[in-house]
């Protein structure tokens, strides 16, 4: 399959994954909670931080997130892992509500 994306080295896996960290703190997303929830994988966390080393905002993403905020924030349209971040509140979410039935 053609990828029409320039070819760029992959970032540092430890500066990515705490870029994940911290994106899924702004935008609220309870990591531990899902993964003890068994709704986010090892394989599924490694493929976010993989898709953020990939991805040609990542800079971008540092300014992000390194402005001053104290309340939660969408996560920005430039995410590659917006959707999954979606996906995984919305998985929580109903987990939880499920949980307190």
């Amino acid at each position: 399959m053609f990828d029409a994306r320039p070819n760029q080295p992959l970032g540092d896996e430890t500066d990515h994954y705490w870029l994940v960290q911290r994106m899924a703190q702004a935008n609220g997303t309870d990591l531990v909670a899902a993964a003890d929830a068994g709704l986010l994988t090892q394989h599924d966390w490694a493929g976010m931080v993989q898709r953020c080393r990939g991805c040609q905002w990542a800079a971008g993403c540092q300014r992000w997130l390194d402005q001053p905020e104290t309340a939660l924030r969408d996560t920005p349209e430039s995410c590659v892992n917006r959707a999954h971040f979606a996906a995984l509140q919305a998985r929580l979410q109903e987990y939880e509500r499920c949980e307190r039935r």
